[in-house]
Order: structure tokens, then sequence, then C-alpha cells
């Protein structure tokens, strides 16, 4: 059983899509029932089980109620994909409000927190948890502090999950895709040039070739570049 946050758009859509395709059962959330609800529709003719239930991963409680209906239904996780991440419009930190920089660090940061935390008690040896981190996780882009501070936050979150992790079995992966065709750029960078970014089902088809390999892997980062070099 695969969890998946951020579930109903951009890279956590299409790696729902991608897992539901190899039969994997499914939990998918975000913060958007109707959205989700249309997914499950979707996503129900693919695989085996889907259940979607509505989380904001920035509130613990809300949190908390996610994981009662997943212990309910599947008593287990084997694959984790923290996808949930929004970012902020391009301003230096003078200008970025803290209502801002509070929403991406509590999205990005607490909420893979979270979620990882919860998660970890119905983990066992085989699982894998995989940080969708973004490259800037290990860049720096001006004008995107509290993101790129979220990111390699995350970044350091995730290589401590991994060895503290690593004597159960259970492994830990970065995902560092570069730019990315989906909605998020609508607010970092609205006049992006979308045609030279790669697909969201390219990373997911990379993520789900990822998790294919023997679980002793010694892969720890996934990092994708579009073809026609970073942005």
């Amino acid at each position: 059983m695969a969890l998946i946050t951020g579930a109903n758009r951009g890279i956590g859509l299409a790696i729902a899509r991608a897992l539901a395709s190899e039969g994997c059962n499914l939990v998918l959330t975000a913060r958007d029932p109707a959205k989700l609800s249309q997914v499950s529709r979707e996503l129900k003719r693919r695989s085996q089980e889907v259940l979607t239930v509505p989380c904001d991963v920035r509130d613990p409680d809300d949190v908390r109620r996610l994981f009662v209906e997943i212990k309910k239904q599947f008593r287990r996780i084997d694959i984790l994909v923290n996808n949930a991440g929004v970012g902020h419009s391009n301003r230096k930190v003078e200008q970025l409000s803290y209502d801002a920089w509070r929403d991406v660090i509590d999205t990005n940061l607490n909420g893979t927190f979270l979620v990882t935390h919860f998660a970890l008690p119905l983990m066992k040896r085989g699982g894998a948890i995989v940080n969708n981190l973004s490259i800037a996780a290990k860049r720096v882009f001006p004008g995107s502090s509290a993101y790129n501070a979220s990111k390699h936050g995350a970044l350091g979150l995730t290589d401590t999950l991994r060895e503290e992790l690593r004597p159960k079995g259970i492994r830990v992966i970065a995902l560092l895709p570069g730019a990315t065709d989906t909605a998020i750029w609508k607010t970092l960078w609205p006049e992006a040039p979308r045609k030279k970014m790669m697909s969201a089902e390219t990373v997911a088809r990379a993520v789900v070739d990822a998790l294919c390999v023997p679980a002793d892997s010694t892969l720890e980062e996934l990092v994708l570049l579009p073809s026609a070099g970073t942005l």
C-alpha cells in the first residue's frame, strides 16, 4: 500500500497514476475534497483499492485522523510519498510576509515531518519513503527564500531519517527533480518557459523504477533535470 500526499495534481497525481498501473493499493490525500473524489473515480479503474482522505498536512489533528483511517483499512504502509508542497511568489526576504513564509515552511517541512512521524509505526522492513524535495533542496534561487529554506530543511530531515531507518530496513529516497511542468509555477514564476520543463509523468516513472530496485539498494537520491538544461 502506498500513501501519497498532495495527490490531486502535478507530480503527486502522476505518481499515483503510475503506482495504480502497477496494481498498488493507494491512499491519496490533499486539501481539496472535490478534486480528490475526481482522482479517486479515475484511479479505481486501474488500482485494486483506493482510499481518499482529505487532509491538511500542516494540521497535526488532521494528520492523526488520516492515520486512523489508514490503520482501520490497511493496517500498514509499504510506500510513503511525501509530495505535498507549495511555493510563494518571487519576493526578496525584506518583501516576503511572515504569513507566506509560515505557510510554505508548515507545508513543505513541518508537513513532511508530521506525516512521516505518524507513518513510521505502520511501516516494516522492506518499506520505502520518497520525499519530493525539488532541486531547490541543494541550490539557491533568489526570491524564493521560504521555498529554498523548506526544501533545504526537508533534505536534512530526509538524510537523518535514512540513517535512523537503515537498521530497520526502510529505504529513504530524496527525490530532487528540476523544473517540472506543474501548477506550482503559477506561483513561483508565472512566465516560466514550460516547454523546456520535464513532465510530471517523467518524474513519476523514475520514482516507480527506483521503488522497484532491490530492497537493499544503496539509492539515496534521485536527481532529475530537464534535457534542455536547468531553468
